[in-house]
């Protein structure tokens, strides 16, 4: 099975290849990676946003390549139940289905949310806040905020599992 994942980021990469050895352990995967465009601002700061920059990835590799599954995760920001929050949307298709998921969103504090409004993206205001270097390719805001009871990558491989369902079961989801 080979699979387009729209980044180079080694926490996305690492997400999918999770995913799908647990989802199809008895296929061989075969993983590429592609630094595909998202066509949105470097921090999506809406969910409308968010989830264009993760379709636009994921379109972006199937134009290019042949692959039997494309995968892709755009970070955003948005008020979510009256709380600042960041969460990403996982965008996966193949020749037949596009679908799209969330993962669980976690609130952000109200100095880290003022800089985002303000153009900053969250990983570097993150590295600023907490003196780290290159958060978002290791456990994000996430790992960082739950003190690492949770990372970036274990939400975006429960997210990438929740939206493969879609696939699991074609007939239901169409």
């Amino acid at each position: 099975m080979k699979i387009i994942i729209a980044s180079k980021n080694p926490v996305k990469i690492e997400a999918v290849r999770k995913s799908f050895c647990m989802a199809y352990a008895n296929d061989e995967i075969e993983i590429i990676t592609v630094d595909a465009p998202s066509l949105v601002s470097d921090q999506p700061m809406s969910t409308q946003e968010t989830r264009d920059g993760a379709v636009n990835r994921v379109t972006y590799c199937q134009q290019r390549y042949e692959a039997d599954y494309y995968v892709s995760y755009e970070g955003g920001v948005d008020i979510l139940d009256d709380i600042p929050s960041t969460y990403a949307v996982v965008c996966i298709a193949n020749a037949k289905k596009r679908q799209t998921g969330r993962t669980a969103s976690l609130p952000l504090p109200d100095q880290i949310y003022q800089k985002l409004k303000m153009g900053e993206e969250l990983g570097p205001a993150m590295d600023n806040m907490f003196n780290t270097v290159n958060i978002k390719q290791k456990g994000g805001a996430i790992g960082q905020l739950t003190n690492g009871l949770e990372t970036r990558e274990s939400i975006y491989v429960s997210a990438t599992l929740l939206t493969l369902s879609a696939f699991f079961y074609p007939e239901l989801f169409v």
